[in-house]
């Protein structure tokens, strides 16, 4: 039997900011904002890729982790939508997400194969691509009997990457980890103030993101 969703009734100006930070912690942005995070921190980590992409101009990081990790999913909702397969590119209800997550597992997949088959990109960034895979995957089974939050997963792998690069790189990650588990909360906090998602249904989130990140990291990083 599914958990009752909240019965209060916040106040119209609290569910408007809860809009916007469910906009603005939407999943589709969390590759780019790690890519960024990391090629801005860990520079050298990426001089072979670079030194790559001068003879390739178009062959950049931000080009292909946004259009494989952005463009794509995002065309594949509205298209959903326009199509009618989708009754809201909320996604709000689990059949909904089916084939949105069929199409993500394919993008995910593909934007972490062509990073570790060309082997130009350092071992834990293409863990990361591999937790994100595996958590949509798991997400995808998972949607027969559960509707998981996608935004607790995100920023849960976000929470696995970081935690990662301390434990297993012994990096210095303290601030970037603080700021990821406040923007988690206020993720977590704003689907369930819209009333988008149980309680059960964030902290599942977070622990598949998580533990996907870890996985991902002992076997590829």
């Amino acid at each position: 039997m599914e958990e009752q969703k909240s019965a209060v009734n916040f106040p119209p100006a609290l569910r408007a900011t809860a809009t916007v930070f469910s906009y603005l912690l939407h999943p589709l942005f969390i590759p780019l904002l790690i890519t960024f995070l990391v090629v801005t921190a860990l520079p050298e980590y990426f001089v072979v890729f670079k030194q790559n992409s001068f003879r390739f101009p178009f062959d950049t990081l931000y080009i292909r982790v946004g259009v494989g990790c952005f463009l794509f999913p995002l065309l594949a909702v509205v298209l959903s939508k326009l199509l009618g397969f989708v009754n809201s590119v909320r996604l709000e209800d689990r059949m909904d997400r089916i084939i949105p997550y069929v199409a993500i597992t394919i993008f995910y997949f593909w934007v972490f194969y062509t990073f570790k088959r060309q082997g130009l990109t350092p071992g834990f960034f293409d863990a990361f691509f591999l937790g994100i895979f595996l958590a949509v995957v798991v997400c995808f089974v998972a949607n027969s009997f559960v509707k998981i939050s996608m935004h607790t997963t995100g920023w849960g792998g976000v929470l696995g990457f970081l935690m990662m690069l301390m434990w297993g790189m012994g990096m210095n990650v303290s601030l970037p980890l603080a700021i990821a588990f406040v923007l988690t909360g206020l993720a977590a906090t704003s689907r369930l103030i819209l009333d988008a998602h149980t309680t059960r249904e964030i902290y599942i989130g977070l622990f598949v993101g998580v533990l996907s990140q870890v996985v991902a990291y002992a076997i590829v990083g």
